[in-house]
C-alpha cells in the first residue's frame, strides 16, 4: 500500500492510471492520499471526506465504468489550516483544506504564523468563512472591545481560527491580558464550554451553517457578534484574500437580524510535488460530480465552477488541476 506523502507513488500507476487509460491495474497497486481537515463538527471535515467521496465515486475498480485511477483517499480530522499547511510541507499530506490568507502567508513567507512553503499550489476553494465573534446569552458583548476581563477561547495552535484571532488581537491592541481569561480548546470543544459557562466567547472561522456553532445558538441562546469597525475594513483593504461577508437573519435562531463581519474562502492546497495526473483527477472527480458535491452541505449552495478556480487563490495553480480546466475551457 502506497502513500504519496512518503514519496511512494507506484510506477504502476504511471502506465495503468492515467486520464483515458484503459489498462487496468491490480489491486496492490493503489495509490493512497490524505487530506487534512480540521475539527469532526466543522466544513473542513466535511470538505476533504466530501472530495474523497467524489474520488471513489469515479473509481472504476470493480465496476463496469468509470475511472482507471486506482486511487484510495482519507480525510482524517486535523488541527486546521496552518496544521495542514505545515504537514503538506512535510510530505505527511497530500492535499489539505486552508484558508485563503494561510495559503498567501504560507506561499509568500509573509508570515510567522505559518510555514513558509514557496511549493505550495492551490488547487481550488471551495467556500466562504467568515469570522464569527460568538457570545453567550446575556455576556453583555456587543463588540470586541466588549471582551474585555471576559474569559476568551482563542482556538487551538495550529488551527487557522487561533491565527486570525491573534491577528484581530493585534490589529486591536487587545493583548492576552486584556481578556479575563484565555483558553486554547479545539472547535469540537468551545461550544459546550460555552454552553456550560466555562467561557463567555469564542472565534472560530467557519463556513455557514455549522453544526458545531447550532450547539451554542440553538442550545444555550448564543449569538454572533457584529465585527465592522476600522479594524476589519483596514484588514479588507489591505489583504486581497479577505472581503465583508454578512451572516444571513435566520442563519441560526439567535441570529434575528443580518451580522456584518469579515472573511476569507476555505480553499483545497497540495504541494507542487504532488504528480500532475494524481490532481488531475481529484479535480476531474469533483468538478465531473459537482451537483452531487453541493448536496452534501449548505455552505456549498452557492458554488460555482468559475468562482472555485478564482476565489481566494494566490498560490499558483497545480498544473494538473489547470489541465483540468484548461481542457474545460475555464482557464
Amino acid at each position: 500500500m502506497k502513500h504519496l506523502g512518503k514519496l511512494a507513488l507506484v510506477a504502476g500507476f504511471a502506465l495503468a492510471g492515467l486520464p483515458g487509460s484503459e489498462q487496468s491495474v491490480s489491486a496492490a497497486d493503489k495509490t493512497y492520499i490524505t487530506i487534512g481537515t480540521g475539527g469532526p463538527t466543522g466544513v473542513y471535515f466535511v470538505s476533504g471526506n466530501a472530495i474523497c467521496r467524489m474520488v471513489h465515486k469515479e473509481a472504476a475498480e470493480g465496476r463496469d465504468t468509470g475511472r482507471k485511477h486506482n486511487i484510495r483517499c482519507s480525510a482524517p480530522s486535523s488541527a486546521g489550516s496552518t496544521y495542514n499547511i505545515a504537514q503538506i510541507t512535510e510530505g505527511e499530506f497530500d492535499f489539505g483544506v486552508a484558508q485563503s490568507d494561510w495559503q498567501f502567508h504560507s506561499y509568500n513567507g509573509s508570515s510567522e504564523k505559518v510555514t513558509s512553503n514557496p511549493d505550495l499550489r492551490a488547487v481550488f476553494s471551495v467556500h466562504p468563512e467568515p469570522y464569527q465573534l460568538i457570545a453567550a446569552k446575556d455576556s453583555g458583548i456587543d463588540s470586541w472591545m466588549d471582551l474585555e476581563g471576559k474569559r476568551f477561547n482563542m482556538g487551538n495552535p495550529g488551527s487557522g481560527q487561533r491565527a486570525t484571532t491573534e491577528l484581530l488581537m493585534e490589529r486591536y491592541g487587545t493583548p492576552v491580558e486584556f481578556f479575563g481569561l484565555v483558553t486554547d480548546m479545539t472547535s469540537s470543544e468551545h461550544s459546550k464550554a460555552l454552553c456550560d459557562g466555562k467561557i463567555d466567547a469564542y472565534g472560530y472561522v467557519v463556513g455557514i451553517p455549522n453544526s458545531g456553532v447550532a450547539v451554542a445558538t440553538e442550545g444555550c441562546g448564543a449569538y454572533i457578534v457584529n465585527l465592522d469597525t476600522e479594524v476589519e475594513s483596514g484588514l479588507i483593504s489591505e489583504f486581497p484574500f479577505y472581503g465583508p461577508v454578512t451572516i444571513p437573519e435566520g442563519a441560526y435562531t439567535s441570529t434575528v437580524a443580518p451580522v456584518n463581519t469579515f472573511g476569507g474562502y476555505a480553499t483545497v492546497v497540495t504541494s507542487a510535488s504532488v504528480p500532475d495526473d494524481v490532481v488531475y483527477e481529484v479535480v476531474r472527480a469533483v468538478f465531473e460530480n459537482l451537483d452531487d458535491f453541493k448536496a452534501l452541505h449548505p455552505a456549498y449552495s452557492i458554488l460555482t465552477p468559475e468562482g472555485m478556480i478564482t476565489n481566494g487563490l494566490s498560490a499558483p495553480i497545480h498544473p494538473g488541476a489547470a489541465r483540468y480546466y484548461e481542457e474545460k475551457g475555464m482557464m
